[in-house]
């Protein structure tokens, strides 16, 4: 038996939060059900910025859709109040998306406000599985690189 001073060692890890366990402990999942991919590392992307368009419950922007920007999305989404290129953003860099800010996009295609351009072309096999809470995996596909 080892002494009490030693126990002490072997103790598993606190969870501090059930949320954080769960991220852990389960593979991270695109819209396909398969292991996520990489998405980019230059410029760095993901709301944790690992690479990676997981949305944790905490990115209460859904940052899911794995996609590669456009200068008509750019400008797109400056109008709307979010200046990707104030953080050195360009077209034809990947990126992590809202969910919501990419269906803003296709939408405004759809109605014809605006060109095919405008909406980012997806990477599908590095689109996290939380993006399926706002689109379906058809719309995603219609969209694929």
């Amino acid at each position: 038996m080892f002494p009490r001073p030693l126990l002490r060692l072997f103790k598993p890890p606190r969870i501090l939060n059930k949320h954080m366990a769960t991220m852990q402990e389960s593979p991270r999942l695109n819209v396909l059900h398969r292991p996520l991919q990489l998405h980019s590392t230059s410029p760095v992307t993901g709301y944790l910025r690992d690479g990676f368009c997981h949305a944790s419950p905490s990115d209460l922007g859904n940052h899911s859709i794995a996609a590669v920007l456009t200068p008509q999305f750019l400008k797109f989404s400056a109008e709307r109040g979010n200046d990707l290129t104030s953080i050195g953003l360009t077209g034809g860099c990947k990126w992590c998306l809202c969910v919501n800010r990419w269906k803003e996009a296709v939408d405004a295609y759809q109605r014809g406000e605006v060109g095919e351009e405008t909406v980012p072309r997806v990477v599908v096999e590095a689109t996290g599985r939380r993006a399926l809470e706002g689109i379906v995996v058809e719309e995603l596909r219609k969209w694929e690189v």
